[in-house]
């Protein structure tokens, strides 16, 4: 039998130098160079004023910072609904014994998430188009031109339009992550709740969600995440509009920070978007660890 080596503590830090410095400057440089910028009043030249903590209270009673940190809620829950739970379904109908041509259902659901993020947003633009979209073409050639409209210019349902691209992208992705999980349980423990009389709904609730609960803390966690700085989609199908009705956190930060060249209080957006993310992330991986509680699993 091969006895393993442990690796010298040099090799170590050598192969782990350059990973955790790109680590650093890549997230640690810009978020303290971010909070350092965010107690001046600074145009983007060379000159800059401090102002002390009037940035940030600008931004406790900015209206459309809140409405847009309302919006990326919204969006948060619609996508864990629509990419991890449709993903969970997915994946539990793809795993049925009575499923056929399981590589190519794994294959074709992950390959939107391959796809660029503002290409996704042409292609549904393209698709809520009012003149040439295929939503609005479908809608006339079965007899429901009455029903026709400028999808993306309602105020009152442009989130949720804006939100069916991010569902539809990355469902695949998390089907990735949730078949690796679900691979790694024992086969006999499906088969003996099955002879046991347990339910399609029962096997998934009861033994699944339980067995693969730390998996789908990491996919709540990167859903959360990813969208609490959605920007891509939103910036290229709607730009926030109508008005404000699609804005969110990191596209009024952008907006904030070069269209009207507000480098101080941009700066301050996004720490707002750091610390409201991190506490939104903390408390999601929270609620679930309270509901799945009573599931046996620690």
């Amino acid at each position: 039998m091969l006895k393993a080596i442990k690796p010298k503590m040099s090799t170590v830090v050598a192969l782990l130098f350059i990973p955790v410095v790109w680590y650093v400057f890549s997230v640690f440089v810009p978020l303290i160079t971010a909070l350092f910028y965010s107690f001046y009043e600074w145009k983007g030249g060379p000159s800059k004023t401090f102002t002390g903590f009037a940035n940030y209270s600008k931004l406790i009673h900015d209206a459309t910072f809140w409405q847009s940190v309302g919006h990326n809620l919204f969006i948060v829950v619609v996508c864990i609904i629509g990419q991890v739970g449709i993903a969970f379904i997915l994946v539990l109908m793809v795993q049925s014994r009575l499923a056929k041509c399981k590589g190519i259902h794994r294959t074709f659901g992950f390959f939107p998430s391959t796809i660029s993020a503002v290409y996704i947003g042409l292609i549904w633009t393209m698709i809520f188009d009012y003149k040439r979209g295929i939503l609005n073409y479908i809608l006339r050639a079965t007899g429901h031109g009455d029903t026709v409209k400028v999808w993306l210019n309602e105020p009152s349902k442009v989130l949720a339009f804006v939100s069916i691209p991010l569902v539809w992208q990355f469902i695949g992705y998390y089907m990735v992550i949730l078949f690796a999980a679900i691979a790694a349980v024992d086969k006999e423990i499906f088969e003996v709740a099955e002879l046991d009389g347990a339910s399609a709904f029962q096997r998934a609730v009861h033994i699944v969600l339980p067995l693969i609960k730390p998996m789908i803390l990491v996919c709540l966690t990167l859903c959360v995440s990813g969208n609490m700085k959605v920007f891509d989609h939103i910036y290229t199908m709607t730009e926030g509009g109508p008005g404000t009705a699609s804005m969110v956190m990191a596209l009024y930060g952008y907006k904030v920070s070069f269209e009207q060249s507000n480098m101080g209080y941009g700066s301050a957006i996004s720490v707002g978007i750091f610390i409201i993310s991190l506490v939104v992330i903390q408390g999601s991986r929270a609620l679930v660890n309270y509901l799945m509680k009573d599931k046996g699993v620690e």
